[in-house]
C-alpha cells in the first residue's frame, strides 16, 4: 500500500505540475529532488539520533549537490539523482539507523521516487523532439 500511495501522489504532482505548467521551469524538479532528500533528515531530528542527523545530513548533501548539478547542466542529471534516491530508500535501513522513520516511509518515498524520475525523463524525451521537429541544433536552412 506503501508503494501504491507514493506512485499516486507522484502521478497527481507531476500531472499538476504539467497542467499548470510548472514542470516548465527549469528548476521544478530539482527543488522536488532537494525537498525529498531532506525528509530523511527531518526524520533523524524527531527521532532525537544525532549520529542518524549527520549521516542522513551528510548524504542529503550529496543529493542537494545533484540537483544544483543538474539544474546548472543537465537534467538528466536529476533523472537519475531521483531513481538513485529510489534506491536508496529501499536500501535505506541498511546504511543508516534512524528511528524517526516511519514504517511506512521508504515504500511511499521509492514508489514516489521512481515515478518522479520517470515523468521527468519522459518530459525531457519530448522536449528533445520537439527540438528535434523544429530543427533546433541542425546546421542549415
Amino acid at each position: 500500500m506503501d508503494y501504491l500511495i507514493g506512485i499516486s501522489l507522484a502521478v497527481a504532482a507531476c500531472g499538476v505540475a504539467a497542467l499548470v505548467g510548472f514542470d516548465r521551469e527549469r528548476g521544478f524538479y530539482p527543488i522536488m529532488l532537494i525537498v525529498i532528500s531532506t525528509y530523511y533528515v527531518l526524520f533523524a531530528v524527531t527521532g532525537g539520533d544525532s549520529e542518524a542527523l549527520l549521516d542522513e545530513s551528510l548524504i542529503a548533501v550529496a543529493f542537494v549537490g545533484a540537483a544544483v548539478t543538474g539544474f546548472r547542466s543537465s537534467l538528466w542529471i536529476v533523472v537519475a539523482a531521483l531513481a538513485g534516491h529510489g534506491i536508496f530508500d529501499f536500501a535505506h535501513h541498511q546504511f543508516v539507523r534512524n528511528d524517526g522513520v516511519p514504517v511506512w516511509w521508504p515504500g511511499f518515498c521509492l514508489g514516489f521516487d521512481i515515478v518522479a524520475a520517470l515523468c521527468l525523463g519522459a518530459l525531457l524525451l519530448k522536449r528533445s523532439e520537439l527540438d528535434a521537429d523544429k530543427g533546433v541544433g541542425k546546421q542549415g536552412p
